[in-house]
């Protein structure tokens, strides 16, 4: 998948000191997922429905 165009976003939460964050991008029909210390490295795309099923289960585990 093509992700040169994509418009990438990290948390609020996150900081410029190089803690462990993520970055997303919402695409037509699933999510990528990056890692913020690595732009140019792997990501990982899911299916919007996979994606909010995943967010659900961290929800869960994190009350």
């Amino acid at each position: 998948m093509d992700l040169t165009r994509a418009m990438w976003r990290r948390s609020s939460h996150s900081t410029d000191t190089g803690g462990n964050c993520i970055e997303v991008a919402i695409l037509f029909d699933a999510v990528a997922i990056r890692d913020s210390k690595d732009v140019d490295g792997g990501r990982l795309t899911l299916h919007a429905e996979s994606f909010r099923a995943f967010l659900d289960s961290v929800k869960r585990s994190y009350p």
